[in-house]
């Protein structure tokens, strides 16, 4: 499975490069390849796959992609591929919604998002868990929430730097950043709020210097070029315009000739005329955003449509347009509605982030409760809890259940002998040996002490004493414990569970008395196996 996900690694990076088709070409292949069907193949190629539609601008592909692939993450268990589905369905959608008002749902992508991120913190896996991070990363910037992707994007780079095989080109995740606070800069900028963009330009050139320090790969060259051209941007609007607007004309020109990365050609063409305008070459900032409006692509956010509008307006302006500055004045009323409807969403994200943590919190309070702490198996409290719910189900009546009660021989001789501490320590063994035995619907728990007990569902005599021989064996493979079972076991009709407990009780007491170190079913068992 590594070799996979691996492959699918150097799959994204090329799907975000140029070779979409490519990429989903192979991701599919992958696919079919376990049982002829899509859904059925790996979470990561799935992801591939998801990732060649948004390369390709079919967010409702991209949108269907995710939708299925998240079977395969329930089938992997992986909480970070699942984030992934999350995340990339919840901005994908927003596209959507920017072409279609009906599939605008910005509370829904908000609870994606959220969801994303409490999975993305869970995983481990270093390819599923980077991606989970950029995915919530990408949505929370589209939604212009740029103070929760900052964080993501960050976490992304740090693991990427702690094991270099895991991704083809951490330098990405710095030009994220510096990307994110330009354009969070431009945003600033149409409200008139310019001492704080320059804090932002100023960042965006820390993290663009550093991608290109830092850029590897088949790619290497064209990143670095993307990471000269956003540090130049942001060198526009502070002390070397001059020098600015040379740099973005050299880059700008290299990556448009080699069709590399349109997003920063749009963010790059305001900082060009800015540049120019700020070194004496009004005339020409203007027609260079003359140009950047006819060229906008149609898949352009709304931030690069504004800002692009915006630069062009108050260039016109400052060359004595009056309909400019008309505009103009129209543009930043609407630009700061804009600005405190963000406000509103960012204070929605962080409430429903609050309340997400919360219910996790809670959810894991909920789990301890039903923990025993010194050997993480249950306790007897979700032991009581699962018998009362077997006894109530619907189908109590006609469902066979088993019930083992479990006490430890010798276990006193290892507390008198070894210490407490080694004596927890085989608590500990036992208790995993126990929980190996049984299946994935039982339950095993420590009741208190030595003692423990098991609860098999759907389960006759033969199968419940073949569980509990299994059980007496696993803690006699134990190396370096002396300690043995004896167990009481008794099979029952769920509704009948309580009183099938006594009587697995009185068996466990009958192997105690006989030596210990056995299994025993109660006498109606006895009989009823025999018959």
């Amino acid at each position: 499975m590594r070799e996979i996900t691996l492959e699918a690694a150097r799959l994204l990076e090329r799907a975000q490069t140029g070779e979409a088709a490519a990429a989903r070409e192979r991701a599919e292949e992958v696919l079919r390849s376990v049982t002829g069907d899509l859904v059925d193949g790996p979470a990561c190629m799935h992801f591939v796959r998801l990732v060649s539609f948004i390369a390709q601008a079919d967010p409702a592909s991209a949108v269907e992609a995710a939708d299925l692939m998240l079977p395969s993450t329930e089938r992997e268990g992986s909480a970070g591929w699942k984030a992934c589905a999350l995340a990339s369905r919840a901005w994908q959608r927003l596209r959507l919604g920017q072409m279609d008002p009906a599939e605008n749902d910005v509370d829904r992508v908000l609870r994606d998002l959220v969801a994303a991120e409490a999975l993305a913190a869970q995983e481990r896996e270093p390819i599923a868990a980077v991606n989970s991070l950029v995915g919530v990363a990408i949505g929370y910037w589209e939604l212009r929430l740029y103070e929760l992707a900052a964080p993501q994007f960050e976490l992304a780079y740090e693991m990427s730097r702690a094991d270099d095989g895991q991704n083809g080109n951490r330098a990405m995740w710095l030009l994220n950043l510096a990307e994110m606070h330009l354009g969070w800069a431009l945003e600033l900028y149409q409200i008139s709020q310019v001492e704080e963009a320059e804090e932002h330009t100023a960042e965006a050139e820390r993290y663009a210097m550093r991608a290109a320090d830092e850029v590897q790969g088949d790619d290497a060259d064209a990143w670095r070029e993307n990471a000269l051209l956003y540090a130049a941007c942001s060198r526009a609007d502070r002390d070397d315009p001059a020098g600015a607007a040379v740099d973005i004309e050299i880059y700008l020109a290299r990556l448009e000739a080699r069709g590399f990365m349109p997003a920063a050609m749009t963010i790059g063409k305001p900082f060009y005329a800015v540049a120019l305008s700020r070194s004496g070459r009004p005339e020409e900032a203007l027609r260079v955003m003359a140009d950047a409006v006819r060229d906008l692509p149609p898949d352009a956010d709304w931030l690069a449509v504004a800002s692009t509008h915006r630069t062009r307006a108050v260039l016109m302006a400052n060359l004595g347009s009056a309909d400019a500055e008309a505009t103009l004045a129209y543009g930043d009323s609407l630009a700061a509605a804009l600005w405190r409807q963000r406000q509103n969403t960012l204070h929605a994200a962080r409430s429903l982030h609050d309340l997400e943590a919360l219910r996790l919190q809670h959810e894991q309070m909920a789990r301890d409760a039903d923990l025993d702490a010194l050997t993480g198996i249950a306790n007897r409290r979700a032991f009581d809890h699962a018998l009362d719910q077997a006894r109530t189900a619907p189908e109590a009546a006609r469902r066979r259940s088993a019930v083992l009660l479990i006490d430890t021989d010798g276990f006193k001789q290892i507390n008198d002998t070894r210490g407490h501490a080694a004596g927890d320590e085989a608590l500990r063994a036992i208790a995993a040996a126990l929980s190996a035995q049984a299946g994935p619907e039982d339950l095993v728990a420590r009741l208190g002490g030595d003692e423990f007990a098991a609860l098999l569902h759907g389960c006759d005599e033969a199968a419940a004493a073949d569980v509990a021989e299994r059980m007496v064996e696993a803690v006699r493979a134990i190396p370096d414990c002396p300690a043995t079972l004896s167990i009481g076991v008794a099979v029952a009709a769920a509704d009948e569970l309580p009183a099938a407990l006594e009587r697995a009780d009185e068996a466990m007491y009958a192997v105690k008395r006989a030596g210990g170190d056995g299994v025993r079913l109660c006498d109606e068992d006895e009989a009823a196996l025999a018959a």
